[in-house]
């Protein structure tokens, strides 16, 4: 066979592909559907479950042949997505109607995830089967072929709640991500009801029935008169505080309650809120805090922050809303496949949608169970005709010679080859016009049913029938009687599932924290080779002057209440406020710059450290590695962002050294091969931090400036170059910009 080569663009190739990869993520994996409010995962493990026959009222399966059943039927996707899926439908802290009973440890709201699937059981919850799952045997959603089309599926469940509001959603997809907040189930009936009788309804109109989210957990939404455009559009950002009480502790101290957390503090959030917390503590925040206890139990949330006597609660509590997470905000993005593609919609929009659905579904259902109670109609009405001539009926059967004789007479009106006991019985035979189904009927009958409570039985079952044709003819015929039976159905449910609201909606004010004052007071900043910095008071470092000396790689004096500056090789200016080092005893370890300031260490070598308000008093001497130098005015460095550029450099040039003005005389470059050059500190120009400078020493090949020193009044000052000592005083003075004195070692 001739080989075919195809040419084709690689970029399409690839643009196609990427995009047939974000649409399967986006419509098959990450986003719920309008209709049911579920995504595909979901939708899968609640239909295995209901075929596995694991219903509320049956005993619990394990977790591990749900979540392999799903995955070999429906959902070949690996058991962790299945398994997680089924573990968010079990928590009640996540959704606000669970749509699984499970039983042993599915995780807690607290962050500990569930046990092993092969561990955990879990059968549905009532509401499921009832809501969900319970019309998929009357033709009302269509099923598709499942990956290798040896099963079927449905394509979406039959839900009769919207289920996308009460429940809400979050994923994310290629390029796109949904955020649903839950809400309160009998809210939402109330809204979808007031919907249907009026479909002008505003926004505004619906937000009269859902007043906002309502979170499992609780909380307080604090931005109630921004919930309508959030509404109107499907995205904003919520708010959300934690509940929080004041109770009387022991030996008259004061007790902070959190007894309700914002929703997306749920998980490890938790654990992290009491770090803040503590860490308020540790950096002088706050000194307040005498004991934080964490007292949560399977009753609820329960965490207990202790305060001091004297402590200003309201201020306190503020800054817990302003520094830590008890207040936090849920982005809001209602996003959801509507008609086969992804959309933003509204509260309006998603309502319509559920409604339309729920008509689809209510019209396939009425008009199967019109059908069959038809189908009953005819039955019936052809048994009730049969017994009224039952002794020719029976004369018919004794003379037939087979099923098939007796048939057609009965449909027919042949008689050929039955006998017959009289010629008035042959007449009458041959007058017979039962359908098929009716004669299938009545050749099947037990003798039993012409006993006449039996047949009068059957005579009421016909009334029945003929009543339940009528209401279902009435109920395709009219949309009023339709969205009545809905709304019944709807009621129904949200009095026996619906719950009272968690989550209060109010305008409350922004927090407002004052944040006390520290005592003015001068420290000493210390920090190592390693960059662990730390600050103390003045006697404790007159007491250890030598050992701090020794260990420490930057010393100096600066205000508890000002900045520190640090100068980088790369020629950046990082400011940490002096707060934010840990203050304490000589040995205490510190904290790396690194988690206080921009500054990253494994890139940027410190160079320089100073005081920044010491620094307006002075002037800095700028070197670089190609030896441009300049004289800045401190004040330059006086700025408010944490990172700015404190000189210009050239390519492949870095700072070397970075010096405050004082007591200095003179200055001596020493380059890398051992050349030496001193020149008085007059002849380095003063310029702003943005010049490159003049150049200060001449270089051959690729030499270039190693260290810098400065000479002071007084009398030898030494240096070790290479293990031999050097005494900068006894150096020639020279003019800058010339080559400098080679030292022999």
């Amino acid at each position: 066979m001739e080989e075919k080569i195809i040419k084709t663009e690689y970029s399409e190739v690839m643009q196609k592909s990427y995009i047939d990869y974000a649409m399967s993520v986006i419509i098959a994996r990450a986003l719920p559907d309008a209709r049911d409010g579920l995504k595909p995962v979901q939708r899968r493990v609640l239909y295995d479950m209901h075929e596995l026959g694991i219903k509320y009222d049956k005993p619990y399966r394990k977790s591990a042949r749900i979540v392999g059943d799903t995955m070999g039927k429906y959902h070949p996707h690996g058991d962790s997505s299945i398994y997680d899926a089924l573990v968010v439908m079990t928590q009640d802290f996540k959704k606000g109607l669970p749509l699984v009973d499970g039983h042993g440890n599915f995780g807690n709201i607290e962050g500990d995830g569930a046990a092993a699937m092969r561990y955990t059981e879990a059968r549905l919850e009532k509401v499921t089967q009832e809501a969900f799952l319970a019309d998929l045997d009357k033709d009302v959603v269509d099923f598709i072929p499942n990956f290798d089309e040896t099963e079927k599926e449905p394509s979406v469940l039959p839900v009769k709640i919207p289920n996308l509001l009460v429940n809400g959603s979050e994923g994310i997809a290629v390029g796109m991500a949904t955020s649903i907040p839950p809400h309160n189930l009998g809210e939402v009936a109330d809204a979808v009801k007031a919907y249907m009788l009026d479909e002008t309804i505003t926004t505004e109109g619906l937000m009269k029935y859902i007043k906002g989210p309502d979170f499992p957990t609780g909380g307080i939404v604090i931005n109630k008169d921004e919930l309508l455009e959030i509404y109107e559009t499907g995205v904003g950002k919520i708010k959300v505080r934690g509940k929080v009480d004041i109770e009387k502790g022991k030996a008259g101290k004061t007790n902070v309650v959190i007894s309700e957390i914002p929703y997306p503090m749920i998980g490890a959030n938790i654990s992290k809120f009491l770090m803040d917390v503590a860490a308020l503590s540790e950096t002088k925040k706050t000194q307040d805090i005498v004991d934080i206890s964490n007292q949560s139990s399977k009753e609820g949330i329960r965490i207990v922050i202790e305060l001091k006597r004297d402590a200003d609660v309201d201020n306190f509590i503020n800054m817990l809303y302003k520094k830590t997470r008890l207040e936090d905000t849920f982005g809001v993005n209602m996003l959801a496949i509507a008609d086969g593609r992804p959309e933003i919609m509204g509260l309006k929009q998603i309502i319509k949608h559920n409604v339309d659905f729920q008509f689809q579904v209510a019209t396939r259902k009425y008009t199967t169970l019109l059908a069959k109670e038809q189908e009953r109609k005819e039955i019936q009405e052809g048994l009730i005709k049969a017994c009224n001539v039952i002794d020719l009926v029976i004369e018919i059967l004794r003379g037939s010679k087979d099923r098939n004789m007796a048939k057609a007479c009965l449909v027919e009106g042949k008689v050929d080859g039955i006998k017959f006991r009289s010629k008035e019985s042959k007449i009458m035979a041959a007058q017979l016009c039962f359908t098929e189904k009716q004669a299938n009927a009545i050749l099947e009958m037990r003798l039993y049913k012409l006993i006449g409570l039996e047949l009068e039985a059957l005579i009421n079952e016909h009334e029945e029938t003929m009543a339940n044709i009528y209401r279902y003819e009435d109920i395709l015929d009219r949309r009023d009687s339709m969205a009545q039976v809905i709304m019944n159905e709807l009621e129904q449910i949200r009095s026996e599932f619906g719950s009272s609201r968690k989550t209060v909606i109010e305008n409350a004010a922004e927090a407002v924290y004052v944040e006390k004052k520290a005592e003015e007071m001068e420290v000493i900043f210390l920090m190592d080779r390693f960059g662990y910095a730390r600050t103390i008071d003045l006697a404790t470092y007159e007491r250890n002057k030598e050992a701090a000396d020794t260990e420490n790689k930057f010393i100096f004096t600066c205000k508890n209440t000002g900045k520190v500056c640090l100068f980088t090789n790369t020629g950046q200016l990082h400011t940490v406020k002096v707060m934010d080092i840990p203050f304490g005893k000589f040995r205490d370890k510190g904290i790396p710059v690194d988690n206080i300031s921009n500054f990253n260490g494994e890139k940027e070598l410190v160079v320089a450290a100073a005081s920044q308000t010491s620094l307006n008093l002075y002037r800095m001497i700028f070197v670089t590695r190609q030896a441009m130098m300049k004289v800045v005015d401190g004040g330059e460095f006086d700025v408010a962002k944490r990172t700015v550029a404190a000189t210009k450099l050239s390519d492949d040039d870095e700072v070397v050294s970075v010096e405050i003005l004082n007591d200095q005389k003179q200055i001596v470059l020493q380059s890398a091969e051992g050349y030496f050059l001193k020149f008085d500190l007059e002849e380095i120009p003063e310029k702003k931090k943005n010049a490159l400078g003049v150049r200060g020493m001449r270089f051959t090949g690729k030499d270039h400036v190693e260290n810098v020193y400065y000479t002071r009044t007084g009398g030898e000052q030494f240096i070790s170059y290479r293990e031999k000592q050097v005494d900068l005083h006894k150096l020639k003075t020279a003019k800058r910009d010339g080559k400098g004195t080679k030292i022999r070692v």
